[in-house]
């Protein structure tokens, strides 16, 4: 990696909103918080929370351009939303030199995962949607209270409230959102 943390956290401030730059900050403190509990690399997960939206103010006409370059799942061209996930992943790896496949992998998948994630990838997913900074309490709790029964269990409690809200405001469900549901419900 060419880039120090205080390097990057002066970047993320260039090119982030002051409340997406919390909101990393926020997430990166939580996944390491998380790594600690799970016993994972903790430098690792605090460097992953806070590039993991890298790219998430990135202007729609360029993402839509990076977009085109890349492979996406179904139904991920629906959303605006989600496209800063695969070109965070592009953008780590090209811009700031990360190379390690299991960061690259988290950031590409923190929005819509995917089924059989790793630990590692699980701890960021969880802790870009409970982090304290900017999260709403009503929202993250129930997800933080699943935590204390595992990781899958928060998923699932997760991924619940992911659907049900995407049905009440009449949006696409990418259908690895629904597969990654059924695989926790079946575990």
């Amino acid at each position: 990696m060419n880039y120090t943390i205080k390097d990057i956290k002066e970047i993320l401030k260039k090119n982030l909103t002051e409340e997406r730059y919390e909101h990393s900050l926020g997430t990166a403190e939580c996944a390491k918080k998380l790594a600690i509990e799970y016993n994972l690399d903790i430098d690792k997960a605090y460097l992953t929370g806070l590039i993991h939206d890298c790219a998430k103010c990135m202007p729609l006409d360029e993402s839509k351009e990076l977009l085109k370059t890349m492979t996406l799942e179904c139904g991920e061209y629906e959303n605006p939303k989600t496209y800063h996930a695969p070109i965070g992943a592009f953008v780590a790896k090209n811009y700031f030199g990360i190379d390690d496949e299991e960061i690259l992998s988290s950031i590409r998948w923190h929005t819509i995962g995917k089924a059989e994630m790793s630990n590692f990838e699980k701890i960021i997913f969880l802790a870009d949607k409970i982090e304290e900074r900017t999260r709403p309490k009503e929202c993250a709790e129930p997800i933080r209270e699943a935590l204390k029964e595992g990781l899958d269990n928060a998923l699932l409690v997760c991924y619940k409230n992911t659907i049900k809200s995407l049905i009440d405001r009449d949006l696409f469900i990418c259908t690895r959102t629904i597969d990654v549901y059924n695989n926790l419900v079946t575990k």
